[in-house]
């Protein structure tokens, strides 16, 4: 996601609006000094974190709607539906944090303190019982990691609180290196079955870090998906974001592959997947997911009927227990939904709670579908394991980033199995901005702050450490989540949503020490509008942000791009996204046709026009300017676009950023953004292979052996 997101489609309210408490709306917040129910109204939302007003300009506040305030409360467990109940929750809120010693969560930085702690009653005795097995009486020199911590005050009060100690600040990387951004289910190769897979990632890894010297390859989220047909294409809408998609698998790198007892079905299938293979590479057709998948999990079924080796199955039993309760609830929701469908609010009632008996009872009797999708997250998560060894291998100081997506499907694997932390009816989003005056409803549930707290952040704790298992960096998508979310109530529009704030401090106390353990670092994406304070908190612990250049102008003084030593260092630099118009597009204006193509211009197409051709004009008098536009080495003959282009990164190499990132499609001229936000079915997102400036797919081999990539490589590398 981006600054011009969203990248799904708004939902349906459907099955998931809550009742509407209220007859009409509540009083808003501003009328508070005239109407005491909505001063108590405001009193309790702040209490609670929810937000009755906010400033998308420094010089301009507006007032959140009082129904939004009143649903975000009750999905908070607050009833505020009434002036009565708004006064007794008030009370009852002012009462319980006037007696309690400890939030719930609390954090100590190393070699720093703890307001909370510090705001004990005098001789206020605590035990701490560490993640190691140890008992210590206080908090100096604690060992990093989530403790338990008992206070008791000399009134006989006492209280239990999660005690998260964590590193002050990560390890930046060291030097400064380049690497290469891409969608994997658009990078096919010749062994491909239709889609970028597993195998592709690491074969680009290894050529990325040997042969062109990258540090790293950033991929899009690869989180497990619900499955269809038809399956959402959005990397971003994913139904489990703690387990990978087994359709990235490379099917031929399964061990018992080789040991098929029906070699001749799976010839079939290789057969089928390079027709499919064919259809996208030649004949231009769209990368279709679940034909893919289709064809995969038959391979897949034949190969489990081969028996594992007792050091495989070994390895299979290790990993069940290591990932325990949330795998099996996984599984156990996959092999629900090919009985009950994907939409786990329409299974029969008690099927709904994974925790019931009636679940436990259809758990043991697809026990046999249960064990396939284990065996899938296995096999998947070994062969993520292995790219990344592949990428370190290689010499890539990095490795793979992965890319962690702000929330799950609400009809999903996680929104089932983790129903007590989540807020019932309600959805992520994005108030109105100068991009979409309609605001945006990204259709995902919100993580209930309370309830994360309360369990010491222990769901976000087990996501972190999944997806760091294999990662050399983390990704974060809409980093500014870590601090507050937009939250719409389902079935009303965006606008008449409200933010709501999260434990800041404690999200990111468990992000850096959950990366300090794994020896990675993280890269947050802080694209758009960022409330004051949220890229100096990250900076402060070691999280990077980052810096598109037609993104990059003084926006407070004359509008113009910003000089290379105007630019942050701790960032990843690049030249577009993947929801962004390529390079080539927006040197050609041709993001403009595409939009004017499709009808999504709110003005003449003429006044775009005019106004794309003068950012970009503005950009290339500065490359100009700074001496940066020129040919290339190595003999290859330069077009002015592909000139520009590598003028473009000259210019990034300027500024001090560590990390600089080149869109792959970037390398090969191509003009098709790989999602357009604001579209759905108008636009293939998500369903494009890389192609050539002419739109003809280029496979990883030709990506390989194309002078144009190596040429641009070159100036990388040169600077």
């Amino acid at each position: 996601m981006s600054a011009q997101e969203p990248d799904a489609p708004e939902p349906s309210a459907e099955g998931l609006s809550p009742q509407d408490p209220h007859s009409e709306e509540p009083p808003a917040a501003d009328s508070a000094a005239a109407d005491p129910y909505a001063e108590d109204l405001a009193r309790l939302a702040a209490l609670y974190g929810v937000a009755s007003s906010y400033s998308p300009s420094p010089d301009r506040t507006v007032t959140a709607s009082g129904t939004a305030v009143t649903l975000a409360l009750a999905a908070l467990g607050v009833d505020a539906s009434s002036p009565e109940a708004a006064r007794a929750a008030l009370d009852a809120r002012e009462r319980e944090l006037a007696e309690r010693l400890l939030p719930p969560t609390v954090v100590v930085w190393s070699g720093g303190t703890s307001a909370a702690l510090a705001d004990l009653p005098a001789g206020t005795r605590l035990r701490i019982e560490t993640e190691q097995g140890e008992t210590r009486a206080d908090v100096d020199q604690l060992p990093h990691g989530v403790h338990r911590l008992t206070a008791t005050a000399p009134d006989g009060r006492t209280a239990e609180a999660h005690l998260v100690v964590a590193p002050a600040h990560l390890p930046t990387p060291t030097g400064r290196s380049y690497g290469l951004l891409v969608q994997l289910y658009s990078l096919l190769s010749q062994r491909s079955w239709g889609m970028g897979d597993l195998g592709d990632l690491g074969e680009l890894s290894a050529w990325a870090g040997r042969a062109l010297g990258a540090g790293f390859i950033q991929v899009n989220p690869l989180h497990a998906a619900v499955p269809g047909p038809p399956t959402d294409p959005s990397p971003y809408r994913p139904s489990s974001r703690r387990f990978p998609d087994p359709v990235h698998l490379r099917v031929e790198d399964v061990p018992e592959y080789a040991y098929v007892t029906e070699p001749e079905r799976l010839q079939t299938l290789l057969e089928r997947a390079g027709r499919l293979r064919e259809s996208v590479l030649e004949k231009g057709e769209l990368i279709d997911r679940d034909a893919v998948w289709e064809l995969k999990r038959e391979a897949l079924e034949l190969i489990r009927e081969v028996p594992l080796g007792p050091g495989r199955r070994a390895e299979y039993v290790d990993f069940l227990a290591r990932e325990g309760e949330a795998l099996e609830d996984h599984a156990t929701w996959y092999a629900l939904a090919e009985v009950h469908g994907a939409d786990w609010s329409r299974w029969p009632d008690a099927l709904r709670d994974p925790r019931s008996a009636e679940t436990a009872r259809a758990r043991g009797e697809l026990m046999d579908r249960v064990d396939f999708h284990c065996r899938l997250a296995w096999l998947t998560d070994a062969q993520l394991t292995a790219a990344q060894r592949t990428a370190r291998e290689s010499g890539m100081p990095v490795g793979l980033v992965h890319d962690l997506a702000v929330g799950v499907h609400p009809q999903g694997a996680d929104a089932w199995a983790q129903q007590e932390y989540f807020a019932a009816g309600m959805s992520v989003g994005a108030p109105p901005d100068a991009f979409n005056s309609r605001g945006q409803d990204w259709g995902l549930p919100p993580w209930r702050p309370d309830r994360l707290a309360e369990s010491g952040y222990a769901p976000y704790r087990r996501l972190l450490r999944a997806l760091f298992r294999y990662a050399g960096a983390l990704r974060i998508d809409h980093v500014m989540g870590l601090f507050r979310l937009w939250w719409v109530p389902q079935g009303r529009p965006p606008t008449e949503g409200t933010y709501v704030r999260y434990d800041a401090e404690a999200m990111l106390a468990v992000l850096v020490l959950e990366a300090e353990r794994a020896g990675s670092f993280v890269i947050g994406e802080d694209l758009g509008t960022v409330e004051p304070g949220v890229r100096e908190a990250l900076r402060e612990r070691g999280v990077f942000g980052t810096s598109v250049l037609w993104f990059e102008r003084d926006w407070e003084g004359d509008g113009r791009p910003v000089p290379p030593e105007g630019w942050r260092a701790d960032c990843l630099a690049t030249a577009t996204t993947h929801d962004l118009p390529s390079t080539a597009a927006r040197l050609t204006g041709e993001h403009v046709e595409l939009r004017d193509h499709l009808g999504l211009l709110t003005r003449p197409v003429a006044e775009e026009r005019a106004e794309a051709a003068a950012e970009t004009g503005e950009w290339l008098a500065l490359l100009a300017r700074l001496g940066l536009l020129h040919g290339t080495g190595g003999g290859h003959s330069t077009s002015t676009e592909e000139a520009e282009i590598q003028a473009v990164h000259r210019f990034l190499l300027r500024t001090p950023a560590h990390l600089i990132g080149i869109w792959l499609p970037d390398t090969v001229g191509d003009r098709r953004p790989q999602n357009l936000p604001g579209t759905w079915d108008q636009y293939p997102n998500w369903r494009l292979p890389i192609a050539d400036a002419d739109g003809r797919p280029v496979t990883l081999e030709e990506l390989a052996a194309s002078p144009r990539l190596h040429a641009l490589i070159e100036v990388v590398r040169a600077g």
